[in-house]
């Protein structure tokens, strides 16, 4: 009998953890790695939502109109650390030529597939396992403060419902019978049904990771320092806690993927989208269902730990700290929609979202070195998931995917 084929995967976020669980399910000896404790980067502080509707990239037509009109009002949800803006140029110019509808409908195309179906692809990678208590169905409101706010987003509605997402239309007192927490500067729901969310993201992770090790895979707290690749081909994965020998490897570490990319001879221009989150912790109400704020650009998700506000853009880089005008329009925002809203206490976060300028993944094979990548999801790490560790294990494993992958390759920054 043939040893079981061994496998490294680089990232203990979502994406790393359900390629792990995947691959192990298809019998090979997996080996996971990641500097941090599972669920603790990117997959801990995201707004937890299965967004299936989030398929429609930044990059729409009139894009460089709302940021001229953003970047200078500090009540905007776009924000920029003006030191970083000459590092940052070359990725913005491939991002912004993007925003136009041509390539927005190519990107919506191909970002359809990996969350339409998020739900499904959760529930198929909890299957039997208790991680399953920490999804929970729910439908999704857009809340705007009138019709002319909604409509103002027709591009973007257009492009849902030719998708099959049509919005059921909730106004005027209507809003406060379907969410009673919402104050009176909103007076219309876009809602659509049959959606999810997690009711703790971090946690989610942690306990697939443990999921994993009892059914016997492996974790390690090590920090990756190179690729062996003789003949062009993967031999093993040196760490600061030693070599480690494989027959395949996944990079699957959000932003931190981006300099090991350099030592596979690949620039990848990714940049990190720095999201904020507010948790109200002990809120005295919650919605019944989560919410985006579309005034705000935030997300609300009511979770175990309380309720947590999610969201904002924020340019510049990964070395710097946390900046007080995003945190601080959050809060503001919170309070005039949710102006009955009372809590404990409050607890703020800054993370990274790993982007790329034409908005997808990268999702396959470096070349033929036997490296795969699983990354880059911007806004929809959480949601695509457990179907990105799925492609990529059917890839690795010689299944057919049922989608083309092409869009996603890697190999598209060689």
């Amino acid at each position: 009998m043939l040893p079981a084929p061994k496998t490294i995967v680089i990232g203990a976020g979502i994406s790393g953890v359900s390629s792990a669980i995947w691959l192990q399910r298809a019998g090979h000896e997996v080996l996971l790695i990641d500097k941090a404790t599972p669920g603790m980067g990117a997959s801990y502080g995201n707004a937890g939502l299965l967004a299936q509707w989030a398929f429609i990239p930044v990059t729409t037509p009139g894009l460089l109109r709302t940021a001229a009109k953003y970047l200078p009002n500090p009540k905007s949800p776009l924000f920029m650390q003006w030191s970083y803006l000459p590092r940052m140029l070359p990725w913005l110019r491939q991002f912004i030529g993007n925003a136009n509808d041509t390539d927005t409908r190519r990107i919506v195309e191909n970002l359809k597939p990996l969350v339409t179906d998020a739900l499904d692809q959760h529930y198929a990678l909890v299957k039997d396992t208790a991680a399953q208590k920490w999804i929970a169905e729910s439908s999704f409101s857009f809340a705007y403060k009138n019709r002319a706010a909604f409509d103002a987003d027709g591009y973007g509605w257009n492009l849902r419902r030719e998708a099959g997402q049509t919005p059921e239309i909730i106004e005027g007192h209507a809003v406060r019978e379907e969410e009673p927490i919402l104050g009176p500067q909103i007076n219309l729901l876009a809602v659509l049904k049959g959606h999810g969310h997690i009711l703790n993201p971090g946690r989610y992770v942690a306990e697939l990771a443990e999921i994993f090790q009892r059914a016997g895979g492996q974790f390690l707290t090590a920090e990756v320092q190179d690729f062996d690749l003789t003949s062009g081909k993967i031999q093993a994965v040196e760490t600061n806690r030693g070599r480690f020998d494989c027959d395949h490897a996944i990079l699957a570490a959000g932003i931190w993927s981006k300099s090991l990319m350099k030592k596979l001879g690949l620039k990848v221009p990714l940049e990190a989208e720095r999201g904020y989150h507010i948790i109200y912790k002990n809120p005295s109400h919650v919605p019944r269902n989560p919410m985006m704020i579309a005034d705000g650009k935030f997300a609300v998700n009511p979770m175990e730990t309380g309720l947590r506000c999610a969201g904002l853009v924020e340019l510049g880089g990964i070395k710097a700290g946390p900046s007080r005008a995003p945190i601080a329009l959050l809060r503001h925002k919170t309070r005039q929609v949710f102006p009955d809203l009372r809590y404990d206490s409050s607890e703020e976060w800054l993370g990274f979202r790993p982007s790329t300028p034409d908005s997808l993944p990268l999702i396959g094979e470096i070349r033929n070195t036997g490296i795969y990548t699983a990354f880059g999801h911007q806004h929809v790490g959480l949601t695509a998931g457990p179907k990105t560790g799925r492609l990529v294990a059917d890839l690795i494993t010689d299944r057919r995917p049922n989608i083309s992958l092409s869009a996603y390759s890697p190999n598209r920054y060689c």
